[in-house]
């Protein structure tokens, strides 16, 4: 190994403990020894000394004070041999002024200890960054919140300020509902949720979304523990399905099915219904583990299958509308909310095999017999052909048994002649 120069760290530490120890009665020569012929494991003490004797805080958070305020500027005193500059913006959240003093204490990234102006270049936006993080990931370990501020937009997304450090919020997740205007949230305080980061890559990936659905989630829980099956309460058409509409009960959407929404027949809910239209509804069905909440309007009129066997007695005729055709009979509208079915069989005495369509048509008003009331079931059978005289009745009394008559072959098959 070469000798060691004067500009050598192990020489330097050498001298540094000889001059050190010049304040004592006397020199040790064994330390002085030691510093003109160190071994190799004095070697490796020197070298230690002298790196941690000349290790910079360059690269470091160190703490200091404020000792004056010019312009846009904050002057900082971190016990170097000069002060270091500090733009106030770099104290201040993003949208918000700075809250900062004389003789305040504050924490900053030393960047160089002087630099060609001889003053030491400090940044508090890196030493916020850097606790920034360590508290970030410790959020994140405990799937807490944290506070940030939208300050910027992205593509794909917007720029939050987590105190320091920069985050990504991806549209998807700004809310529940596409926004069309964020400028309401942008510069605002507002509490987010971590979903990813990375340090070495300096990612972190924040959700607004989840934090409205966790605190969605909470007031419908709410909600929900005050609602009671029965209970009638008001509310708002929020959506129009073809399944029937979802009732905004203040917090909590409603699902009123088509079936509940009258006792008569309602093809679809915008029959009835409108977005935005205030309507009261009965609590049907409350599920306490999905939280799904069934509605009814209907429940809150009187049952007209309560007295539809004393209103339509067995064998009387009544007139109807025709509401549904089917190709096994059509449906008579008898009043509000009851309905009962001509089967094709009870349509004609002398159309066979013909769809119900050819005898009838929608909205079309009919006269009918009641030939059954099943009120538990909600079932009405009804007779189109019995409003009529039956022509076999009238051929048989005009032409009896053994009478020879005329008429005109209508088809031939294999059993026999149709003769009309």
């Amino acid at each position: 190994m070469g000798a060691c120069g004067k500009s050598d760290p192990i020489y330097r530490a050498s001298q540094r403990r000889v001059w050190h120890n010049q304040g004592d009665t006397q020199v040790s020569e064994q330390n002085t020894e030691m510093g003109m012929n160190p071994s190799t494991d004095d070697f490796a003490t020197l070298l230690e000394e002298s790196f941690a004797a000349d290790s910079p805080i360059e690269g470091t958070v160190v703490r200091g004070r404020v000792t004056a305020i010019e312009n846009d500027l904050a002057i900082v005193d971190v016990g170097l041999k000069t002060e270091g500059r500090v733009p106030l913006r770099e104290f201040s959240m993003a949208g918000q002024p700075a809250q900062i003093g004389v003789g305040d204490e504050v924490e900053v990234f030393v960047d160089r200890i002087e630099n060609a102006m001889g003053e030491a270049v400090l940044s508090r936006d890196k030493a916020r960054r850097e606790e920034s993080w360590v508290k970030l990931e410790k959020n994140f370990e405990a799937d807490e919140r944290v506070e940030g501020v939208i300050f910027g937009r992205v593509k794909g997304g917007f720029t939050v300020d987590l105190d320091g450090a920069t985050a990504f919020l991806p549209g998807s997740q700004v809310d529940i509902r596409p926004i069309r205007d964020i400028a309401p949230l942008m510069n605002t305080p507002q509490p987010f949720q971590i979903l990813k980061m990375d340090r070495r890559r300096g990612n972190i990936v924040v959700s607004r979304r989840a934090i409205m659905e966790e605190t969605r989630a909470e007031a419908r829980s709410e909600i929900v523990s005050n609602l009671l099956e029965g209970q009638q309460v008001e509310g708002v058409v929020k959506n129009i399905t073809d399944y029937g509409a979802f009732v905004d009960l203040g917090g909590v959407d409603g699902l009123l099915h088509v079936t509940d929404i009258a006792w008569r027949r309602v093809n679809h809910p915008s029959e009835v219904l409108t977005v935005g239209e205030s309507v009261r509804v009965q609590v049907v069905k409350i599920n306490p583990e999905t939280q799904r909440i069934s509605l009814g309007m209907k429940q809150l009129e009187s049952d007209p299958w309560d007295e539809a066997a004393s209103k339509f007695e067995l064998n009387s005729k009544v007139t109807g509308r025709v509401t549904n055709i089917t190709d096994y009979g059509a449906f008579v509208e008898l009043d509000n909310g009851i309905e009962g079915l001509v089967h094709v069989t009870e349509m004609s005495w002398v159309k066979k095999n013909v769809h119900p369509g050819k005898i009838v048509s929608t909205s079309q008003e009919v006269e009918v017999m009641v030939l059954e009331v099943d009120a538990d079931k909600r079932r009405i059978s009804l007779g189109l052909k019995q409003c009529v005289e039956n022509p076999w009745e009238d051929f048989s009394s005009k032409f009896p048994v053994g009478t020879k008559v005329e008429g005109e072959i209508k088809n031939i098959t294999e059993f026999g002649l149709f003769v009309g």
